[in-house]
């Protein structure tokens, strides 16, 4: 553990990263009707409030998502690597332009399903 605000604290970021890395729905903001979060889009944000306040201890981390993760874990990862440094992410995105696997999407009340080649080209082509 890398200490990045106590023992509490690491495990709370690890389940929270093994939440994105297990996740099976890509979702920012809240679904549904009611706009509810989802536990994955709860543990996206917690992982990116403790890269603003810890970024080089996170950071292993979510390369360890990035590689290990399924497809919509991938996609969190570079998001969060986007952030953390934007070179990183235009390297992860242009990985992921290479992968077909399929993952969930979830846009409000909308429910889709796209590859990550498709979403990495589609929503990233900057990258």
């Amino acid at each position: 553990m890398f200490g990045i605000g106590g023992k509490k604290k690491d495990r709370q970021l690890d389940a929270d990263l093994d939440e994105l890395a297990r996740a099976e729905t890509l979702a920012f903001g809240g679904v549904g009707i009611a706009g509810t979060l989802l536990p994955v889009t709860e543990a996206y944000r917690r992982v990116e409030a403790a890269l603003a306040d810890h970024p080089e201890e996170v950071h292993e981390r979510i390369d360890r998502v990035l590689d290990e993760g399924t497809p919509a874990g991938k996609v969190y990862a570079a998001t969060l690597l986007d952030r953390l440094d934007p070179a990183a992410g235009r390297r992860a995105w242009e990985t992921l332009r290479e992968d077909t696997a399929e993952f969930g999407t979830f846009t409000g009340c909308v429910m889709g399903r796209t590859t990550l080649r498709e979403y990495a080209t589609d929503r990233h082509s900057e990258a």
